[in-house]
């Protein structure tokens, strides 16, 4: 959804410079509204036209952001309303317990305006996506073909919003996302006649794969960006805080899954792609620590195409490898950190995954 003056930001702070700053990068875009307490957030909140987003300061008196991000969502009325804390509160713990309550990100103090506009216009592309499903199952009829269609139709939707989610936390990946994408789905086609892997990998598994790919690192958006965007290797401390993201990604999705009203296969297979994406085939990778064949199947399909990417592209922490020490260290973790059938597999189409690489780098 493109930015519009329809949309209403509701903007919650005691302080009147923080309210200032924020009305200023918003109005040319959206329609805003401002409560400076807790209680008159949530009585705005109620009133039509209700709010399509509120911006949440966490520190208050009286009553704080928490608990009033609690009370929206105990509220039918105002539970579906995303909220993003605006906060100079960086600990993991903080974040934690404002995910809990039921935020849905955090933009942390001071604010960066690129950022800020993105995280909003994301969160408004998801939540209209997440209204059009609801809307489409409330009222779709017609075959049962149409049907299948317009449902996957939505869920890419969701899906292609879900994962900008993610790119907008942390920008350098750029074409990251669609360069795994095609990856899985080069493994999969692959070894789709394989015995190890053709009870799981038909047709629809592997298109449900790849439209899943793109979260794997959803859980992005549960990371500071202190780290997550730091110009360097991390410390110890700061990267047992990155190791968190597959909870993180996790924990979001299943949400997801416990508010459906029946079992939805996409969502189960994005679950354990982010979830199992950094686990290693000798039960050494994390959060988990699984091993073998305890990783589910996509999850390991994924830890080589998330692996590959990373070493042939530049960060923040590294130069970008050349593609013949990309693929001695993808062939090195063949048995410790990849499942050695799916290195096999890679070795067979390696040059396809080069021609990914180049027709989508950045």
């Amino acid at each position: 959804m493109s930015p519009n003056k329809q949309t209403t930001i509701l903007i919650v702070d005691d302080t009147p410079e923080n309210i200032k700053i924020l009305t200023a990068l918003l109005k040319n875009d959206y329609k805003t509204k401002i409560a400076t307490n807790g209680i008159d957030a949530l009585n705005i909140a109620n009133i039509y036209p209700m709010p399509d987003l509120i911006l949440l300061d966490i520190m208050m008196p009286n009553m704080d952001g928490y608990e009033v991000c609690r009370r929206l969502k105990a509220n039918p009325q105002t539970c579906d309303i995303p909220v993003i804390y605006i906060t100079a509160k960086t600990s993991i713990t903080d974040e934690e317990k404002g995910f809990e309550a039921g935020a849905v990100d955090y933009i942390f103090k001071p604010i960066s305006p690129p950022i800020l506009l993105a995280r909003v216009k994301t969160h408004m592309q998801l939540q209209q996506s997440k209204a059009l499903l609801k809307n489409e199952n409330q009222s779709l009829h017609g075959s049962l073909q149409e049907q299948k269609q317009h449902k996957e139709t939505l869920e890419d939707i969701a899906m292609i919003a879900m994962g900008a989610l993610a790119e907008s936390r942390d920008p350098e990946t750029g074409n990251h996302i669609f360069r795994t994408q095609y990856y899985v789905k080069a493994l999969a086609l692959q070894l789709k006649d394989h015995p190890n892997f053709a009870h799981y990998l038909d047709d629809a598994m592997i298109g449900l794969l790849f439209k899943t790919a793109p979260l794997h690192d959803i859980g992005k958006v549960g990371i500071p960006d202190d780290i997550l965007l730091k110009p360097g290797r991390l410390t110890t401390e700061e990267f047992e805080v990155m190791k968190k993201h597959p909870l993180f990604g996790y924990t979001a999705l299943q949400r997801a899954m416990d508010q459906s009203n029946k079992k939805e296969l996409f969502l189960e297979v994005a679950c354990e792609i982010a979830y199992g994406h950094h686990e290693k085939w000798d039960g050494s990778g994390y959060p988990q620590a699984l091993a073998g064949n305890d990783i589910p199947i996509p999850a390991r399909l994924m830890a080589l195409a998330d692996v590959f990417d990373a070493l042939i592209s530049e960060r923040v922490y590294k130069p970008a490898f050349d593609f013949d020490t990309t693929d001695k260290l993808i062939l090195e973790g063949r048995g410790t950190h990849f499942d050695p059938d799916i290195v096999d597999a890679y070795c067979a189409i390696k040059h396809d995954f080069l021609a990914i690489y180049n027709e989508y780098r950045e």
